[in-house]
């Protein structure tokens, strides 16, 4: 029988609910190389210039409207595809490894923009630094689990979330400081900050972080993949497949905050002052409050937290079609934005404890691309949508919403439980 040997990094079988689950001692406890991940996380989000200011960068090139928005649409696909292949990777290089080629490569490319010759080389280079930049996600989120107890994954995917979200609200006035000076010190700066990611992660970050005790003797295992690799044996495991669905539909829907509902507002006679007052709102809440709300909902039955997480989306964009007036508009960004710190933490955690750990990257992976894929194409339905329909849109986004609902419940059981059948299956084989 194979033999498990635990240490301090392996995934702890702690039940939650115990007093060590606050955020203050989660911090405290985490390993340093779980501290370096999650302000490396910040940094790599407060120089995230590129996608902000890429479209005035190449209007001030001289390229057309139609021009830059093509770049941005490369952008875009360069993530799904970064996404992947950087799921791919980390379960075969390991997390340090991708991180390390995510930022230094990124860096390179980001400063072959500026010196691109021709509008052909410009939309590879920004695919290619959109690809090799997107490399660190799913390596840093396996990282993350492999060295955080499980009882606390939900509490460290929250903690890492609010440094992406801090850094993506500094984001733009940094940029905007840097663009007055120069766009050499815009790209110059975030390549600059991508180094600097690249050397937190080379010196405090293990060279293989150690194995989860509950996928030890994996090589024995028997799951539904038996006989695939790669992404087909993630896709093999159909309720994960559903899984991936209810987060593909939800991105679409979600996303409409950004280009379907200023278009909603401004048509209804309202000021732009309310949809910048509903985006702040937003931003506000899950700055603040996310944490906090995580400490109790990480204790909550899975499905009960993917119910409301998910659900409260289709409430909320229900709520917008009440009637074009700004309190609804107020009303339905708060019970929206009640889903996101309900259910972000735990819907973004649960691909790294669903799946066997020898492929944990690529569950990883395959769902940021899906929420990707569905964030870019989101905008483009909902206007779409919205000019064949109007304000029905926002009854369309509901039941879309409701829809992925289910998809979830269906899709995500509960990780100790799965944990526990190939623990069992495990001893039975051996």
């Amino acid at each position: 029988m194979t033999a498990v040997i635990e240490n301090e990094n392996t995934v702890s079988s702690t039940p939650p609910g115990k007093p060590d689950d606050g955020v203050f001692a989660t911090l405290r406890e985490s390993p340093r190389a779980v501290k370096a991940l999650l302000f490396g996380g910040f940094i790599s989000r407060l120089a995230a210039f590129i996608q902000i200011y890429l479209v005035l960068f190449l209007t001030d090139r001289g390229f057309s409207a139609t021009q830059a928005g093509l770049a941005l649409g490369v952008y875009g696909a360069g993530a799904v595809v970064g996404s992947l292949a950087g799921g791919s990777l980390s379960d075969r290089l390991g997390a340090r490894t991708v991180t390390l080629i995510s930022m230094g490569g990124s860096a390179l490319l980001i400063v072959s923009i500026l010196y691109a010759p021709s509008y052909a080389m410009i939309l590879a280079a920004v695919f290619m630094v959109s690809t090799v930049g997107q490399f660190y996600r799913p390596a840093a989120q396996t990282m993350l689990t492999e060295l955080t107890p499980r009882h606390r994954v939900v509490m460290i995917t929250a903690m890492y979330r609010l440094g992406l979200n801090l850094g993506m609200t500094a984001a733009p006035l940094i940029g905007a400081a840097l663009l007055s000076v120069s766009y050499n010190a815009l790209f110059w700066g975030e390549a600059a900050a991508a180094l600097i990611f690249g050397g937190i992660v080379m010196f405090a970050l293990p060279r293989r972080a150690p194995r989860a005790a509950a996928a030890v003797a994996e090589v024995v295992e028997e799951t539904p993949s038996e006989g695939r690799s790669g992404y087909l044996a993630v896709l093999a495991d159909w309720r994960y497949s559903v899984y991936l669905l209810a987060m593909f539909l939800t991105s679409i829907v979600y996303c409409q905050y950004t280009a379907t509902l200023p278009l909603d507002i401004s048509a209804a006679g309202i000021s732009l002052w309310w949809y910048g007052a509903a985006v702040s709102l937003n931003g506000l809440i899950v700055i603040t409050c996310e944490l906090a709300m995580t400490k109790v909902v990480q204790k909550w039955p899975i499905r009960l937290t993917a119910l409301l997480g998910l659900g409260l989306v289709s409430v909320g964009y229900a709520i917008y079609a009440i009637s074009p007036l700004p309190i609804w508009f107020m009303v339905g960004t708060l019970v929206w934005t009640l889903s996101e710190i309900i259910g972000g933490p735990t819907t973004f955690a649960y691909p790294a404890l669903a799946g066997p750990e020898r492929l944990r990257g690529r569950y990883i992976g395959a769902m940021q691309s899906v929420f990707g894929l569905g964030t870019a194409i989101g905008p483009v339905v909902g206007t779409l949508v919205w000019f064949q329909v109007g304000r029905s849109v926002w009854l369309w986004a509901a039941l879309v919403s409701a829809i992925a609902t289910v998809a979830g419940l269906i899709g995500m059981r509960d990780p100790n439980k799965t944990d526990e059948s190939r623990t069992t299956a495990t001893a039975s084989a051996t």
